[in-house]
Parts: C-alpha cells; sequence; structure tokens
C-alpha cells in the first residue's frame, strides 16, 4: 500500500514539473508580447509629440488620432474603417433609403476606387458609370492613396453642383472624363413590372424597405395579372445590387423558401458562428424563379443568390459576382462616432465561402455592350422577307379555328416583344425565355 501511494505522488510531481516546464515558456512568451505592444504604443505616442511640436504647419491632433484610427481598421481590409459622427450619421440615413451624392457604391483596390455599382435612376448611372470602373481624379486631384472614406468626401458636395471624375474602364486604351450632376439620392430599393407573363422584381439595395416592398410589389403585380395561374414565373433582378443589411437578405430568401438554411456566419472563435434557417411560406407559391446577377452583384445580393441556387430554387443568370462574403458589423464608439469592423464571414447553404470567388450563374450570360448610335449601319438591317401568306391568292388555312389562328398571332407578338427586349437588355430577355421553357416543360402555360 505504501508503495502505491509513493508511486502516486511521484506522478503527481512529475505531472506539476511537466506542466510547469511547458507553461513557463508560454507565460514568458505572452509577457514579451505584451512588452512589444507597450513599446509600440509608447513609439506611437513619441511620433505623435513630434508631429505635434515639430511638423511645418500646425496640425489638429484630434485629425491626427482619427487618420491614425482610421489607418489601423484600413490596414485590415477594404471594409473596416472608422466613422467619424458624420459619416456614422450618414450611414444610418443610407440604410433609411435616402441620402445626397453621385449615386455610386464604391470600394478600394490597390490604392484607386473602384466602383462596385452605380445605383438605380441616380446621377452617376444616367450619366454612364459602370461596375468596374476606376476612379482615379475628381475634379482633376489624384484619389490614388486616400482612404476610401476620403475619396467619397471629395465626390461630396452640394445638390446642383457639378463634378468631373476621371474614369478607367476595362476596353478603353485611355481615361477619360464624366461630368455629374450632384443630387439628392431617394432609393426605391425595389421595383416591379411585368414582361410577357414573368414578373420582373428589380432590388437596387438592401435597406430597411427592401423586403417590405418586395412583398407589396410582387402581390400588386399579380394581381393585374389575374392571379397566380396567369403568370410564368419570376425574375429576380439582383445585377449592380451592391447589398445592404444582411437582415434583409435573409428575409428576401426566406420569401421563396419553405425551409432549409439561408446562410451561416462564422467569426474567428467558432462558438460566436450563426445558421439562419429558413421559415414555411412561399410568395412564388412553388413558380420557376431565375435570379439575374453580374459583376456589380455583391455582399447580401450573393447571400440570396447562393441561397436560392443551392436550394434548386431558382437558375442564376448572368456573369459572376462581386464576391463580398464578409460581415460588418458597425460598433457605435464614444463622440457618437462608429466603428465597421469585419467580423466573419458568411457561407451559402452548401457550406461554400464565396469571398472574393463569387458566385458563379448556372447559365453564363454576359450582356452585350451597346453601340453607339452613329456606330450603327443603316443598311446592315436585314432584307424584307415574304411569306405564303403575303402572295396574292394564296389559300387559307382550313385546319384552324378563329380562336386558333389568334392564338398563333398573339404568339407571335410575344415573340416579337422578346426581340424587341433582347435589343434592350439581352440577359433580362434570356431570363425570360428560360421562364417560358420551364413553364412549357411542366406543361402550366
Amino acid at each position: 500500500m505504501k508503495k502505491f501511494l509513493m508511486a502516486a505522488t511521484a506522478g503527481t510531481l512529475a505531472g506539476v514539473i511537466v506542466t510547469t516546464q511547458i507553461a513557463a515558456p508560454l507565460m514568458a512568451q505572452e509577457s514579451k508580447r505584451n512588452t512589444n505592444v507597450y513599446e509600440q504604443l509608447d513609439l506611437f505616442g513619441d511620433i505623435f509629440e513630434r508631429i505635434r511640436a515639430q511638423y511645418v504647419e500646425e496640425v489638429d491632433e484630434g485629425d491626427l488620432i482619427e487618420a491614425a484610427i482610421n489607418g489601423m481598421l484600413t490596414s485590415l481590409d477594404p471594409h473596416s474603417s472608422y466613422l467619424p459622427p458624420d459619416d456614422a450619421e450618414d450611414m444610418q440615413v443610407q440604410t433609411r433609403g435616402e441620402f445626397g451624392g453621385l449615386g455610386i457604391e464604391v470600394t478600394q483596390e490597390e490604392g484607386f476606387v473602384k466602383v462596385v455599382s452605380p445605383i438605380d435612376g441616380t446621377p452617376a448611372a444616367e450619366a454612364g458609370v459602370e461596375s468596374g470602373d476606376y476612379i482615379t481624379h475628381v475634379d482633376g486631384e489624384s484619389v490614388l492613396g486616400l482612404t476610401l472614406d476620403a475619396a467619397v468626401d471629395m465626390m461630396r458636395g452640394p445638390v446642383g453642383s457639378e463634378i468631373v471624375i476621371t474614369l478607367v474602364r476595362e476596353g478603353e486604351s485611355e481615361p477619360f472624363d464624366m461630368s455629374i450632376i450632384r443630387d439628392t439620392i431617394k432609393l426605391v430599393a425595389v421595383r416591379a413590372r411585368t414582361e410577357q407573363k414573368a414578373v420582373v422584381l428589380r432590388v437596387s439595395k438592401f435597406n430597411d424597405q427592401t423586403y417590405e416592398n418586395l412583398e407589396s410589389s410582387l402581390a400588386e403585380e399579380v394581381e393585374k395579372a389575374g392571379g397566380i395561374d396567369k403568370i410564368n414565373g419570376f425574375v429576380i433582378d439582383l445585377r449592380n445590387n451592391p447589398g445592404g443589411l444582411l437582415n434583409q437578405a435573409i428575409m428576401v430568401s426566406d420569401a421563396f423558401l419553405e425551409k432549409g438554411e439561408i446562410v451561416s456566419t462564422r467569426g474567428r472563435n467558432l462558438q460566436d458562428g450563426e445558421r439562419i434557417n429558413a421559415t414555411p411560406g412561399d410568395l412564388a407559391e412553388g413558380k420557376p424563379i431565375v435570379v439575374l446577377i453580374n459583376g456589380g452583384s455583391a455582399s447580401a445580393s450573393e447571400i440570396v443568390a447562393g441561397a436560392l441556387q443551392d436550394h434548386r430554387r431558382a437558375v442564376v443568370v448572368g456573369t459572376k459576382s462581386f464576391g463580398k462574403g464578409s460581415v460588418q458589423t458597425v460598433m457605435p464608439l464614444r463622440g457618437d462616432g462608429a466603428m465597421r469592423l469585419t467580423t466573419a464571414r458568411y457561407y451559402t447553404p452548401s457550406g461554400r465561402s464565396i469571398q472574393a470567388l463569387g458566385v458563379s450563374p448556372d447559365i453564363l450570360v454576359a450582356q452585350p455592350r451597346r453601340k453607339p448610335a452613329d456606330a450603327e449601319d443603316e443598311n446592315s438591317a436585314p432584307p424584307l422577307l415574304r411569306s405564303e401568306a403575303d402572295l396574292r391568292g394564296s389559300l387559307n388555312n382550313d385546319s384552324l379555328t378563329e380562336d386558333e389562328i389568334q392564338h398563333i398571332k398573339e404568339t407571335r407578338e410575344r415573340a416579337e416583344e422578346s426581340a424587341k427586349l433582347r435589343e434592350e437588355d439581352y440577359q433580362l430577355a434570356y431570363a425570360i425565355d428560360i421562364l417560358k421553357g420551364l413553364t412549357t416543360l411542366t406543361g402550366t402555360d
């Protein structure tokens, strides 16, 4: 018995010695890390004092500290930043759906300002700004090296004032200037219309109004059509939608899903992860859905496209999306400012992250660039073709009733409408054609 007790005691002592041997280096490393942090903070204080005392011009201490804070945050990723009180208030206004400016959603890439997307119906969209454009100068002044917030500040100004931005665009050999008149930007989150028995839901932004607008717009179009049975399906147009509120993206996805995961988020700590599931109910009542995306579809748009794609609830058509798969949390700070910090990545129901990769469409369809009016050849129109019915004295078709003939005429008129739409918006026309095909296969037309 004594031997057993001694052995147990020896084992305990050995465990203490081993634990001490492992813990001691870890504690030393932590102590050294803390020492380095304090030394660097002292270094920051030294530099701050020297700038304040010896810089060639007198400086504002508050501006210096704000610049240091913002520099620390922007060094993490393009979406983390410090928001001074005015910017924090502007951001809250934007999520409510109305703000002043040009109507461009931007990010920063390699020091330049990159257009994620122009916003529908704004001065930037009407002037011809395109997704993927780079803004290099504002009123002749370079934005290279500026923070994103500083560059955005340069583009702000009184409503009605003129601004000249210099753009670099893929396919253009030289940078070019574009003049835009600033205006108050009023966002209509969702616009709806019916094209050839397909309800087109144009979702331009995910703000506080998005789901409410979508639900009411969809119901109005269905009612105007004479009921859900009169509709082939729905097109959810997310092209050039730069994203917005995560909860709105979840609600829009849930609107068309009966069950299953919509999105999951994962932060640094695994226990902070979250999975959001759909609730029963489908606004489209099982009708086919096509989702349109392009390179300007980002963030919340990609959540919706990814969720509907993974559940095979929709066919995704267009070109690869932007690839912003991170979640930003806005944290209020003292002095009415705020910090926008990237806190998680989000994942589609199948578990894929779209960060930097984007959502790939099921059917790749590019939007052809429009030719300038002066570049069109009037002589390139196809020759006028005549059919049997155009010949004088041709026989009538005696195998069809008047109703059947009328149906054929209506079908031809719809085909002509499709051809016209294809000239105006090729991707949308393609989406509507897909809905027609799905409806024909299911025999519901």
